[in-house]
């Protein structure tokens, strides 16, 4: 569990340094304007879902921990290569070399985790605590290693750490400390029917696609809105770190009380609510300013990190176990590969409207029509749910 959190929060850094430094020191060293530097980072984000099934297919067929190598290596090469681009084709390149290794995370490491909890629900949320922490490590420290050496350590010393850690989890690997387990540690529940199984997949890749629009155009989002309205200039830069920071961090508290619910009563519940509250944050976040804007964020970022236990629980409850690490990389391919869009939706929009409202409106309604098909989902005997063996 230890190496399956540290994981998710390396796999969450590449994409916020980057939108964290886009307002506060790319937009002005490219000569670009906001839209045109966020969509430099489409092709990572793109790979970083697209590239997931691949990623989950290796692993059902060779060996999840070895794919787990790849990430480490290949996610910290990545940044340290982005670290060192001289033009805005060569970040937009390593950009996505990152994402491509970065997308072995996801169906890899969740699938790995499913495989070995029994409170699975709690689990995956803490798990998504380290996800959401890594996005708030990012932020800080972003701001600190701008502010100290400029902005390309931001991504040159993560991606060395990310490196020592791959040879740290090989080094198990290879003395027998990390061992790979074939079978789910909870019994799996009886088979869903048929025609269940069918209309909870239909409805996931409407709910996971809208979420992940959500997720991916907010991500750049706070850090712009955060900068109009805190400053960039000197200890401007930090306090905008610190605020993301903030935010990410609750969010990610959050994230551990959407598994736990998710645990003591139904996933459908959880995910149904998580999506209905979305709609007045998000719409609040468009009209909001100032301190109302942090804690609105907060609240918006919290809902949407909140439903992704849920989902998770959903996908391993209706999928078996020798497809899991597929189905896990297929949700990606639509959360983060399709719903990268998010990223160029956010960009024209600010570039159209100088602001961040019709976006907003958008987002909410996204979150308003996922909410309705929700209530589509079948409901769930929770009894019927197998409980772990003493």
């Amino acid at each position: 569990m230890g190496l399956a959190c540290i994981g998710h929060a390396y796999s969450h850094l590449f994409s916020p340094i980057f939108f964290t430094l886009v307002p506060l020191a790319l937009e002005r060293e490219l000569g670009l304007s906001h839209g045109e530097t966020v969509s430099l980072i489409f092709a990572g984000n793109a790979l970083f879902g697209f590239a997931a099934p691949i990623a989950g297919w290796l692993a059902d067929k060779w060996s999840t921990t070895g794919m787990m190598v790849f990430f480490y290596l290949g996610t910290g090469s990545g940044m340290i290569m982005v670290g060192l681009a001289d033009s805005a084709f060569s970040l937009g390149f390593w950009l996505g070399f990152t994402g491509l290794f970065a997308a072995i995370y996801h169906p890899v490491g969740v699938a790995w985790l499913v495989r070995e909890a029994v409170n699975t629900g709690t689990v995956l949320g803490i798990n998504g605590v380290f996800g959401s922490l890594g996005t708030a490590l990012a932020t800080v420290m972003t701001g600190w290693l701008m502010y100290a050496f400029g902005w390309r350590a931001a991504y040159i010393l993560p991606g060395i750490v990310v490196i020592l850690t791959g040879f740290a989890f090989l080094g198990m690997l290879i003395k027998g400390i990390i061992l790979e387990n074939k079978v789910d540690r909870k019994p799996p529940p009886s088979p869903a029917s048929r025609a269940d199984t069918i209309r909870v997949y239909l409805i996931l890749v409407i709910t996971m696609c809208f979420s992940g629009i959500i997720y991916q155009a907010t991500n750049p989002a706070m850090p712009k809105a955060f900068a109009i309205d805190f400053s960039t200039n000197g200890e401007g830069v930090l306090k905008v770190a610190y605020l993301l920071g903030l935010v990410y961090t609750i969010a990610g508290i959050i994230n551990i009380v959407g598994g736990r619910l998710a645990d003591l009563y139904s996933a459908r519940y959880v995910y149904l609510f998580g999506f209905l509250l979305q709609v007045p944050a998000l719409m609040l976040f468009g009209m909001s300013t100032g301190l109302s804007l942090v804690l609105v964020a907060i609240v918006m970022a919290g809902l949407n990190n909140s439903t992704q236990p849920a989902e998770n629980m959903l996908i391993a409850r209706y999928t078996p176990l020798h497809r899991r690490g597929l189905i896990f990389g297929m949700k990606f391919v639509i959360a983060i590969g399709i719903a990268s869009l998010g990223v160029l939706i956010e960009g024209a929009l600010f570039d159209w409207t100088g602001g961040f409202f019709w976006l907003f409106i958008l987002l909410s309604v996204l979150a308003a029509t996922a909410t309705i098909a929700i209530l589509f989902l079948p409901r769930e005997n929770i009894s019927a749910i197998a409980q772990p063996a003493e």
